[in-house]
């Protein structure tokens, strides 16, 4: 069965450690995700595109589901 159609799984996204000392690709990761500031929040719709990107930068982000 498929999930809940009407209702997409939506990510709220928070910066909370500096890239400073970090690759260019990860800062660059940071800045895709909508990201410019620390302890900033973002929120996106969970696709695996996005679910991709925080892997990559998961030591420089909190991720909570709602």
């Amino acid at each position: 069965m498929a999930a809940n159609p009407e209702k997409p799984k939506v990510l709220r996204i928070t910066w909370v450690k500096s890239a400073i000392g970090y690759s260019e690709r990860q800062k660059a990761t940071i800045r895709a995700l909508g990201l410019r500031r620390l302890n900033q929040t973002v929120i996106h719709e969970d696709t695996p595109a996005i679910r991709g990107m925080l892997r990559k930068v998961n030591h420089l982000v909190k991720v909570e589901e709602e």
